[in-house]
């Protein structure tokens, strides 16, 4: 099996809103003549080329980072949150991580064991393997005018996955010249065109448009975790509804509580980042022109999606708590049920046998002179009334229920 390659340390992208991307495979030295650039590099490289990175922020933006915002993008375990200068604006923005293979859509890693297929059921005797991998890593985005710098993990699916999406609009933005050929009809030749002009309508217009998609990309990796979180719990509380469920295991359902209640802390800690960015937006000055304006309210409608699909997962998961709590509390109801069941049919019985026990404990005693003692037929009888008694005695407690089950096991 081939060894994986390392973690590529930087990528450069010049964006032309309209024209097709190219990556460049060095460090710019100036500003775009038309555009912006986007340089995304691992967090090991901005710590190794720090200076590097500050002299190409200054040839290209004129201005540098300031040195706890450095702190801030090389600290792997900082929460999610906003920041700004009068220059450029700081967003860090928690991810999911692992260690596997990235998926197909290139929004979260895979889990670091096996995945369980969509048909199989995760033990109930050992933590859900979703909830195991909700570990996660901060990415950092310090947004320029014309530049977008952003600070990914060594290992990240994310800057990768948004990458081949940007080079992939290429082919469709670069026009189509179909329509200038005889060779091809003239309505393939529309379509063609059409199909250009919608794709050069997705091409991002601004470095916090390429930021806003790239953290869209890193909240629908939680929704897909919200799935099978969702698949797992509902596990989870078909074992705790068992009346007769002896092997559950409690700390890995504690570990599971404690996992979704780390979920809802990063996703508030997300939200409020990301409320903070559209408060900072409201307060930017209004362009003049019409393209300026429309890429503002782009901006806003691209920024309340990201914070609608954050609370979605915020609902879900205070939902899914909800949910386990209402199990276990269940679980301990139908086990206090259970016993009063037990205990009532032990009630049952000994009223059943008290009876008996008394007239066992009438005819043995010592007196000489006894009713039945001296006939030959005196056991019979009283063992036949006996009989009777506790046949009439378990009729009476089964028609008033004492002997019925609340539930079946």
């Amino acid at each position: 099996m081939a060894e994986p390659s390392p973690p590529v340390p930087f990528r450069v992208f010049h964006v032309q809103p309209g024209a097709p991307a190219h990556e460049l495979f060095e460090l710019p030295t100036a500003a775009p003549a038309a555009g912006f650039f986007w340089v995304a590099c691992t967090r090991a490289f901005l710590g190794d080329h720090l200076q590097r990175v500050q002299s190409t922020l200054q040839a290209v933006t004129g201005q540098q980072l300031v040195d706890l915002h450095v702190s801030d993008l090389l600290n792997a375990q900082l929460p999610s949150h906003y920041d700004y200068t009068s220059h450029y604006d700081l967003l860090v923005f928690r991810r999911l991580v692992g260690s596997g293979r990235p998926r197909p859509n290139g929004a979260v890693d895979a889990p670091p064991g096996p995945a369980a297929a969509d048909g199989d059921k995760p033990s109930a005797s050992t933590p859900a393997p979703a909830l195991r991998r909700i570990r996660t890593g901060a990415v950092g985005f310090a947004v320029f005018d014309q530049l977008l710098f952003s600070v990914h993990p060594d290992e990240c699916t994310v800057r990768e996955a948004y990458a081949a999406r940007l080079l992939a609009l290429n082919t469709a933005t670069a026009g189509s010249p179909a329509a200038e050929t005889a060779s091809i009809p003239q309505e393939t030749a529309q379509r063609d065109q059409r199909a250009g002009l919608l794709t050069a309508a997705r091409m991002p217009t601004s470095p916090a448009d390429i930021m806003l998609r790239v953290v869209n990309l890193i909240v629908d990796g939680y929704l897909d975790l919200r799935r099978e979180l969702s698949r797992q719990l509902d596990h989870w509380q078909v074992e705790l509804l068992r009346p007769r469920a002896r092997a559950i295991n409690w700390t890995a359902l504690l570990e599971s509580r404690l996992a979704l209640h780390q979920l809802d802390e990063i996703c508030e800690d997300q939200r409020t980042a990301v409320q903070d960015w559209i408060d900072a937006i409201e307060g930017w000055p209004q362009p003049a022109t019409p393209a300026g304006l429309r890429e503002i309210e782009l901006l806003k409608v691209r920024s309340r999606d990201v914070l609608e699909h954050i609370e979605r997962v915020v609902h879900h998961v205070r939902r899914l708590e909800q949910s386990a709590e209402t199990a276990v509390q269940m679980h301990f109801s139908l086990q206090s049920n259970r016993t009063n069941d037990i205990m009532r049919t032990l009630t049952a019985l000994t009223a059943v046998f008290l009876p008996l026990n008394l007239i066992a404990g009438i005819f043995g005693m010592n007196f000489e002179f006894i009713p039945f003692v001296h006939l030959k037929a005196g056991f019979w009888w009283a063992l036949g009334t006996m009989l009777c008694i506790a046949l009439a005695l378990t009729l009476f407690f089964w028609r008033k229920r004492y002997l019925a089950r609340t539930g079946q096991g």
